[in-house]
């Protein structure tokens, strides 16, 4: 699971990013099963997770993100097949509106691939790895500009950006 805090850009106003899953085989699916985005809005975590909890039992999608901002808001984005992730929308619709207040959901079929990067579902798969994790993969992957004790003194932020720019 992948934490951190990233800014809005309209109102430079602090967003904090809960959950961003990876990598996208996960429930086994691939690329080309996940041709629909999923968003859900509601004010309050309580209406966000009854979203999740009903779009999780009601149809075969995988959650990817859960943000929070400041006013309160919480988005839920999901992927999946159109169909199921129409059906997850719907569910969680009925479920946030019963336990709290519904802001607004939406279906994207087939997302352009700038709106896939803009949603960040498409994350390396080291994301979420642990420093320990981040340096076995830089050994492991050649010609990787640190070696050595370089890599083992390297901090997580600099080898997620080596590995990030070494694809």
């Amino acid at each position: 699971m992948w934490r951190g805090y990233c800014p809005v850009r309209a109102a430079d106003v602090p967003l904090r990013v809960i959950a961003c899953v990876r990598p996208a085989d996960l429930l086994g699916m691939s690329a080309e099963t996940e041709s629909a985005l999923g968003l859900v809005e509601t004010k309050g975590l309580v209406a966000a997770v009854e979203a999740v909890d009903s779009m999780a039992k009601a149809a075969r999608i995988r959650v990817v993100g859960l943000e929070i901002t400041v006013g309160a808001l919480v988005t839920v984005q999901v992927v999946g097949e159109v169909a199921a992730v129409h059906a997850a929308v719907e569910a969680a619709r009925s479920a946030a509106q019963r336990v709290g207040e519904l802001v607004t959901a939406h279906v994207i079929p087939r997302p352009d691939t700038a709106v896939r990067a803009m949603q960040q579902l498409d994350r390396a798969p080291w994301a979420g790895m642990t420093v320990q994790q981040l340096r076995a993969a830089a050994r492991g992957t050649p010609g990787f500009p640190l070696q050595g004790r370089e890599i083992a003194r390297a901090k997580k932020r600099q080898l997620l950006d080596l590995l990030s720019s070494h694809r």
